[in-house]
C-alpha cells in the first residue's frame, strides 16, 4: 500500500478527540465516527491501517460512552489500472438518507451550466435531473444531519477541483449519492463550461472514448474491463496523463464544484431530519484540521506529503479554511470555495466578515486578526498543477 499518512486523518488525532468527547459525555449519548472515502477506496484497508475499530473500542471501554464506526457510502467500486471493473452495494448510513431541495437557495439556481453538469459517473442524466430550475436536490446521510454536534476532522491537502480540501470540501462525504453532485460543467469557458480550459477536437474524441470504455467495463464481463484498461494505456501518450493534462474540471477555472460544496455545507448546518432548512436551527459545529502530515501537489490522493506539524481548530468551517489556506501558502481570496462562503445568504456559512477572524496560535507571530498577519511567513505548499500560478499568496497584492 502506498504512503497513506498524508491521505487520511491521523488516527492518533481521531482518538484524542474521540476520547475528549467521550469524557465530556460521561457515559451518555453516542459518538459515531463517520467516514465516506473515495468510492474506489477500500474501507477494509483504511480500517486496517487506521485502527478505527480499535480506537472506538478503547474509547468506549475507558469512558462507558457508546462509540461506533460507520462507512456512510452506499457503494464501493473496484479500480484496476485506472478502470472501474466492478461495483459492490454497501449498507450505507444506518440512520437512512434525507433528500433536500435547496430550490432558489442553491448556488446552482439560474446557473449557466444547467443541462451540462457532470457527476461522479459516465451517465450524467442523474445529476442533471436533480439540478434543474427550482429542483436543486441533494441526498444527505442521516447520521450527520441528526447529530446534535458535528466535529469535522479533514486532512490539510491540496485538491484538483477546489484548490484545497479542508472543512468545506470534506462535507462531500456526507452525501449519500455522488451522482446527485455536479462536479464540473461540460465544455470550456468560451461556451459556458469548465471541463477544460479550452476544448479541441482531441478533447471531444477523448471524452467520447472514455464514456464508451466505462460502459464496456461495467456491462461486458472480463473483456470489457480488459479492453478499457488497454485503451487507457494506449490513450495516455496521445491525450496526456493526469499529472500534466487538464481535464474533468481539474483546474482553477472550475466554477461548478465549489457551488456544490457550499450547498452541502448549508444542508448540514441548517438541515433538519424532515429535509427542510431552518435559519434559526444552526447545528453546533467544531473543526479539527489535521496538518501534522499534509499533502501538496496532486491532491487529494496522489500528492506528496508535507511534514507541517499543524493542527488547527475552530467553530466555523469557512473561517478555519481561510486561515489554514493562508498557512499553506495560498491566498484564500483566490479560492472561490472559501471566498464565496463569506457572501451574505439566508443561510450563511460564515458568521461574520473575514476581517473579524481572530487567530490564536502557539507560533507567536501568527497571532492576531487574519487581515493583520496575512503577510507573515507561513508554509509554501505546492498547488495542484491545474491551480499553479493562480492561488499562491502574493505579498505584492
Amino acid at each position: 500500500m502506498r504512503e497513506w499518512r498524508s491521505v487520511i486523518t491521523d488516527p492518533a488525532l481521531i482518538e484524542e478527540v474521540c476520547l475528549y468527547v467521550c469524557d465530556k459525555l460521561r457515559g451518555k449519548g453516542r459518538v459515531t465516527i463517520c467516514d465516506a472515502p473515495q468510492t474506489d477506496s477500500s474501507f477494509e484497508k483504511i480500517m486496517a491501517v487506521s485502527g478505527l475499530l480499535e480506537i472506538a473500542r478503547r474509547c468506549q471501554s475507558r469512558t462507558g460512552t457508546k462509540v461506533e464506526v460507520v462507512d456512510l457510502r452506499s457503494e464501493e467500486w473496484v479500480n484496476e489500472k485506472g478502470v472501474i471493473v466492478s461495483r459492490r452495494q454497501l449498507n450505507g448510513d444506518p440512520e437512512g438518507n434525507i433528500a433536500f431541495n435547496l430550490a432558489r437557495e442553491s448556488l446552482f439556481y439560474g446557473y449557466r451550466g444547467e443541462g451540462r453538469y457532470y457527476g461522479a459517473d459516465y451517465d450524467s442524466s442523474g445529476v442533471r435531473d436533480h439540478h434543474r430550475g427550482e429542483i436543486q436536490e441533494y441526498l444527505i446521510c442521516g447520521t450527520p444531519v441528526k447529530a446534535d454536534v458535528l466535529i469535522n476532522m479533514p486532512k490539510m491537502k491540496t485538491h484538483k477541483k477546489t484548490g484545497v480540501t479542508l472543512n468545506l470540501k470534506n462535507l462531500v462525504g456526507i452525501n449519500a449519492d455522488k451522482n446527485w453532485l455536479p462536479h464540473h460543467t461540460e465544455g470550456c469557458p468560451s461556451n459556458g463550461g469548465d471541463e477544460f480550459s479550452v476544448i479541441s477536437f482531441k478533447h471531444q474524441v477523448e471524452r467520447f472514448g472514455v464514456k464508451v470504455c466505462r460502459q464496456l467495463a461495467l456491462r461486458v464481463p472480463i473483456l470489457g474491463p480488459l479492453f478499457a484498461q488497454r485503451a487507457r494505456a494506449a490513450g495516455t501518450p496521445i491525450f496526456g496523463g493526469g499529472d500534466r493534462t487538464i481535464r474533468a474540471g481539474n483546474w482553477h477555472g472550475n466554477d461548478t464544484c465549489w457551488r456544490m460544496v457550499l450547498d452541502l455545507n448549508r444542508c448540514l448546518l441548517y438541515g433538519g431530519s424532515d429535509g427542510n432548512l431552518r435559519a434559526d436551527m444552526r447545528k453546533r459545529y467544531y473543526s479539527v484540521v489535521d496538518g501534522r502530515i499534509g499533502m501538496e501537489g496532486m491532491g487529494p490522493m496522489q500528492g506528496d506529503p508535507v511534514q507541517s506539524g499543524i493542527v488547527a481548530g475552530g467553530t466555523n468551517p469557512a473561517e478555519v479554511d481561510a486561515v489554514v489556506a493562508r498557512v499553506m501558502g495560498f491566498d484564500w481570496h483566490k479560492i472561490p470555495m472559501i471566498r464565496e462562503a463569506f457572501n451574505e445568504s439566508a443561510f450563511p456559512i460564515a458568521k461574520g466578515q473575514p476581517t473579524d477572524i481572530e487567530v490564536c496560535s502557539e507560533v507567536s507571530e501568527w497571532n492576531g486578526r487574519l487581515s493583520e498577519i496575512e503577510d507573515r511567513d507561513f508554509f509554501s505548499f505546492k498547488p495542484h498543477f491545474g491551480w499553479a500560478g493562480h492561488i499562491e499568496y502574493d505579498r505584492g497584492n
